[in-house]
């Protein structure tokens, strides 16, 4: 039996390289930029307005020399073909191109257009008109070779409109790791069926497969797998051509548990087999050699709760490794005890609780009550696992406790802050 840390340096001593895909920029969100993007135009690519106005000479406003010559007419996407030169205007709408010969933009709203001239004219009534005025120049927010973003982003989908304006619809990202799950055991039965005597609905299967999901993998579900040696083997060799296979149960010491056998029998390297660690200890992890680089083998515990915090220990941060995302371990987080607790295990322990913060108080952590590895009732409220160190002593409220988070807005530096609770 391993220590937590040692496991999980384990792990990912096997982790080989990320692969990288290129992929339209819109089904890249999620994932992690291999290379930078960089912009193949200048942004933007001409002096446009950046109102619905007149393109005018400032100098003309200034001094009074009304009402100008409207020469025509300049829209989004139409080039200009007059020039603008003393005593004349160009109509525009935003974003067109502005005309030679004008340095500046005024608002519609700052002039009025005579209805009976031909041709028609326009009087300004803006008189502190300034040079470069409601215009947007060639090139100031971008130039062409411009880096947008740097290898390692990750890409949001804010980034994509700025990543499709400037020519990166295909971009190369760490691709997205297969994930296979199979869940084990007799007493299972598919979690949409009514179970019978003995029988009980698979839920470990759906939550390594939701896990996965939401860290950003493909999932390929095998169902269920019956505990018989050879209908083992086969169910098993089906999800050892993805890059990380999830199986639960069968790893613990009852004349059922054959998953080792299994994979022993299909040529799974063993690396480590047992961790000290509360719920989780029957942990099992191997790997296998297969074309293209090798597959990453975790055997979970049966009970929920145990399949829960070994992903989140161990597999996920091999899943933020194959993607690309730094750091690959989330660090624990310190924070303050709510209330009293009393550890008693010869091994760490992580318990279901939430922690919680208020504008005027520092985060404050809350164990849940609950019944062991098989209850799941609490999950429900949990966003965090409380880790208590091995041995039999109480802990009191505003005691320093550490806690790895469940939920993306419990991952926040300032929930260690040193302050103590209110």
């Amino acid at each position: 039996m391993i220590e937590i840390d040692e496991a999980r340096a384990r792990v990912l001593a096997c982790v080989g390289n990320a692969s990288a895909v290129t992929l339209p920029v819109t089904e890249a969100v999620g994932l992690v930029l291999a290379a930078e993007a960089v912009s193949d135009v200048d942004v933007p690519p001409h002096d446009k307005a950046l109102v619905d106005g007149f393109a005018v000479q400032a100098a003309d406003v200034r001094s009074g020399r009304m009402p100008l010559q409207v020469i025509e007419q300049v829209v989004a996407g139409v080039v200009p073909t007059h020039m603008v030169v003393p005593g004349t205007a160009t109509q525009i709408m935003t974003g067109a191109p502005l005309p030679q010969g004008a340095d500046a933009v005024v608002k519609v709203e700052w002039t009025h257009v005579d209805p009976g001239a031909s041709p028609p004219r326009v009087q300004v009534e803006d008189a502190g008109v300034q040079p470069g005025q409601h215009i947007l120049r060639h090139g100031q927010l971008l130039r062409r070779g411009d880096r947008l973003l740097p290898a390692g982003h990750r890409i949001r989908a804010v980034d994509v409109g700025l990543l499709c304006e400037t020519g990166c619809w295909h971009v190369s990202v760490w691709r997205r790791p297969r994930v296979a799950v199979l869940a084990t055991g007799n007493e299972l039965v598919p979690a949409e069926q009514t179970p019978g005597v003995g029988q009980i609905r698979n839920s470990n299967g759906p939550l390594l497969s939701a896990l996965a999901r939401e860290a950003g993998c493909e999932v390929v579900d095998h169902g269920i797998a019956r505990d018989d040696p050879v209908a083992l083997r086969s169910s098993i060799e089906r999800g050892l051509g993805e890059d990380v296979l999830l199986l639960s149960g069968g790893v613990s010491a009852g004349v059922l548990d054959l998953v080792p056998d299994a994979l022993a029998a299909l040529g799974v390297e063993r690396v480590f087999h047992h961790v000290r660690l509360k719920p989780g200890k029957p942990l099992w992890f191997g790997t296998r050699s297969r074309e293209g680089g090798r597959t990453l083998v975790f055997a979970l515990p049966g009970n929920p709760v145990g399949s829960l915090v070994c992903f989140e220990l161990f597999v996920r941060p091999v899943l933020r490794a194959l993607l690309g995302w730094s750091p690959a371990v989330l660090a624990p987080v310190s924070v303050w005890l709510a209330t009293p607790y009393w550890q008693r295990s010869d091994r760490p322990t992580l318990v279901p609780a939430r922690v919680a913060r208020t504008a005027s108080a520092p985060a404050t952590v809350t164990p849940l009550p609950w019944a062991g590895s098989s209850d799941q009732r609490p999950l429900g409220e949990a966003n965090c696992l409380a880790c208590f160190p091995a041995g039999d002593c109480p802990y009191q409220a505003g005691q320093r406790v550490m806690i790895y988070p469940l939920d993306a807005d419990t991952h926040d530096p300032s929930y260690g802050q040193p302050e103590s609770p209110a």
